[in-house]
């Protein structure tokens, strides 16, 4: 990255930061709560006034759920569009479908295709719903193991020892929806209307 392309991703930092705090609807009073950076960095900051750096920045980027990539590669506009990068994880790949920071997160996992991989069950805090979308995924929960096909859900409390990978060797999709101890996904339906 030359000079001038360095310096013209520092500018794009400023709109950046306003537009993903505006996108999640938060003040500077909160992000400064949230940072311990100062109410009138933060807005020096995002005007422009203050240049950024990485002791600022790090903090910001994970109040705000993007990495410091997403932060400084940002367009110059402040692009408010969610632009979530894949990473990969125990051969899984993982694609962010949120950003905001707590709450439920939801993710699309892609399984490529390969030799079936031997379960090795883990535990952790947290609350996690799956829907498989295409091909076949092997699910060990506790002392169940069982297959899901597409359009199967299941949900299950993360502190029970689980694992999942491939059912044979093709690729498996699948949606996964994963929220702190005591968080789940709740389906609403409407209402019938009464006769």
């Amino acid at each position: 990255m030359g000079d001038m392309d360095l310096d013209g991703a520092l500018d794009a930092v400023g709109p950046r930061l306003r537009a993903l705090r505006k996108e999640r609807e938060a003040t500077l009073a909160d992000l400064a709560a949230t940072t311990g950076i100062s109410v009138s960095t933060l807005s020096r900051l995002e005007s422009g006034a203050r240049r950024p750096t990485l002791e600022l920045l790090l903090p910001l980027a994970k109040a705000h759920g993007v990495t410091l990539d997403e932060l400084v590669d940002a367009p110059p506009t402040g692009d408010p569009r969610i632009h979530m990068r894949p990473v990969v994880r125990h051969g899984m790949v993982h694609l962010p479908l949120t950003r905001r920071p707590g709450g439920i997160q939801a993710y699309k996992l892609i399984i490529p295709a390969g030799e079936p991989s031997e379960p090795d069950p883990q535990v952790h805090e947290g609350y996690e719903w799956m829907y498989v979308l295409n091909g076949r995924l092997r699910v060990v929960l506790g002392e169940h193991d069982f297959v899901m096909k597409p359009g199967e859900a299941a949900e299950f409390d993360t502190r029970t020892p689980h694992w999942f990978g491939r059912a044979g060797e093709e690729s498996v999709e699948f949606l996964s929806l994963f929220g702190a101890q005591g968080e789940r996904a709740h389906l609403r339906a409407k209402p019938k209307a009464k006769d």
